[in-house]
């Protein structure tokens, strides 16, 4: 007999979980295309391997939105992502290979600037001041907190300084690892002080 109830056909799931890797990967092109096509895909986000361990890239069609280490825990950071910009978020690999083939020519010391498409819509005011600021350091050089505010109007706003470059969603990309304490120690960094330490020591080494 027909099941007309609109419970799931099992046998039909079952058939999916067990169709393979290959399969589901068409599955999931297919899903991933069809709702781009139907313009119900606000958020896309997928995972790359480097040096200082998997990250998590997302973009909305504005541009990339978030980068995140895996310390941030990537499933909260989902969670953030679907409660501040949308729900409607999926795995789509395509929609960021641009933002991952700068990534890695980055980690491979072939590329020294970015030249992807932001979306700041996750920062404001004066953190956002200072996250536009940070792609003017220049790859293998630094600035202090204090330097910073001052460049941004701000001269005694060191620490709000800090708090904006610990905020920032697109840390590697917008290098708030180039900015260091006025006596030279690393400060903070949301990927920890060891790949704070790397990528400094990655820049200056090419």
């Amino acid at each position: 007999m027909k099941n007309t109830t609109d419970e799931p056909d099992v046998a039909a799931l079952l058939a999916v979980l067990s169709a393979g890797p290959e399969a589901m990967d068409g599955l999931h092109r297919r899903l991933e295309e069809a709702a781009t096509r139907e313009g119900i895909l606000d958020v896309a986000y997928t995972t790359v391997d480097t040096p200082v361990g998997s990250l998590l890239l997302a973009a909305t069609e504005k541009g990339l939105v978030r980068v995140a280490f895996a310390s941030e825990g990537h499933d909260q950071v989902l969670g953030v992502l679907a409660s501040k910009l949308s729900p409607r978020i999926l795995r789509a690999p395509r929609r960021l290979d641009e933002a991952a083939r700068e990534i890695d020519q980055y980690f491979a010391r072939s590329r020294t600037n970015f030249d992807l498409r932001l979306d700041l819509s996750l920062s404001s005011g004066f953190r956002l001041l200072v996250q536009r600021h940070l792609p003017d350091i220049a790859y293998g050089r630094t600035e202090s907190y204090a330097q910073v505010a001052r460049f941004v109007g701000s001269p005694q706003a060191v620490r709000a300084v800090g708090s904006a470059c610990a905020a920032n969603p697109l840390p590697v990309v917008v290098p708030c690892h180039r900015v260091l304490r006025s006596d030279g120690s690393l400060g903070g960094y949301v990927g920890g002080l060891a790949t704070k330490a790397a990528l400094l020591t990655m820049e200056a080494a090419t």
